[in-house]
């Protein structure tokens, strides 16, 4: 396979994950904050900012914005056109990165990311956003599970397909441990918290809805929202399909495929640092991920996904010779 074509699969992928990501993100903490009381102009700030940090977007808000408000931070992750990482900006990148490779994809794809695609650039995405958040938010995330059902029913489960799979569960593994990170400070710095106060039982509650996780979670563990608990879950769980233990070896077994390499061995350093991570998730103890603190566990599992990102970039799709085009995905690959 072309490796400009494995490029673009891949980044097709993350973009329509992210999207959706950040979609459950805001809206989930849009609702939440009906059920929060006493928020005056600073804890408004308080509540807001975090959600910037955790996509990693501080620097370039801050850039456009001149405090952490309510409407400039949904404007921001949702509409601003100078945010490469918002909603409006991924669905527009993904569905670019489609039209480069379009002989690849089938009718129901192309049809369904471009519907997305003018949904979001019209007039009526604004209109039903100013009259309910919600409704809009449904959109996106509807669409994305779409484009996913259509991908594993419609496209060959071939070499470009495991592209897409890599892509998509690299970008979903990235997105749970920023979810996490958002709460992170009613933590403390190191160790289990023994007290969860009835609003930080709220927030932890969101944390679980912004990955699709509450149903899921409460069939485990029941009604009892706890920081440890919610930690295990959405890090450590095998069948769960948005824990990071999940995402990465699912991510392991596309890059293992791509390779044809057998289980033990590896021929780069993505299936290197994918099967060392995997093994470390096997074999780590929620307590333990505590003891070491919860944020620093959390940048530091960032810090392994980029890095396997950009091992698989350079294994699979730089090609030194291909300049302009080379020097235009390595930039891609280094906003992330």
């Amino acid at each position: 396979m072309l490796s400009r074509v494995a490029n673009s699969l891949y980044w097709m992928a993350r973009y329509i994950e992210r999207a959706e990501n950040i979609a459950r993100i805001v809206d989930v903490n849009l609702q939440l904050l009906l059920d929060i009381r006493d928020l005056d102009e600073k804890r408004l700030v308080e509540y807001w900012l975090p959600i910037v940090q955790a996509t990693g977007d501080e620097k370039e808000f801050f850039k456009l914005h001149p405090h952490a408000t309510g409407k400039a931070v949904t404007e921001f992750l949702v509409f601003q056109p100078e945010n490469s990482n918002s909603i409006v900006q991924t669905i527009c990148a993904a569905r670019e990165n489609a039209r480069m490779v379009r002989d690849q994809l089938t009718l129901e794809l192309w049809e369904e990311l471009n519907r997305l695609y003018l949904f979001v650039r019209s007039p009526q995405a604004r209109q039903i956003w100013r009259r309910s958040p919600s409704e809009f938010f449904q959109e996106i995330k509807s669409s994305s599970l779409h484009l996913n059902g259509i991908i594993n029913a419609t496209l060959v489960h071939d070499e470009g397909w495991w592209f897409v799979q890599a892509g998509q569960f690299l970008e979903r593994a990235d997105k749970t441990t920023r979810i996490l990170d958002v709460r992170y400070q009613t933590l403390p710095e190191r160790g289990v918290p023994t007290i969860v106060s009835p609003d930080n039982a709220l927030e932890w509650t969101a944390v679980l809805r912004s990955c699709s996780a509450w149903d899921a979670y409460k069939t485990i563990y029941g009604a009892d929202v706890h920081p440890r608990l919610v930690a295990e879950f959405l890090l450590l769980s095998d069948n769960f399909p948005r824990s990071v233990r999940f995402c990465v070896s699912e991510l392991n077994r596309a890059v293992r495929r791509v390779s044809g390499v057998a289980e033990g061995h590896f021929c780069n350093d993505a299936e290197k640092l994918t099967g060392r991570f995997l093994a470390e998730l096997q074999f780590s103890g929620v307590d333990e991920i505590f003891e070491i603190g919860l944020h620093q566990y959390l940048d530091e599992t960032q810090i392994k996904l980029n890095d396997i990102g950009a091992a698989l970039f350079n294994a699979y799709i730089y090609q030194p010779f291909e300049s302009p085009d080379g020097e235009h995905m390595v930039q891609q690959e280094e906003q992330q």
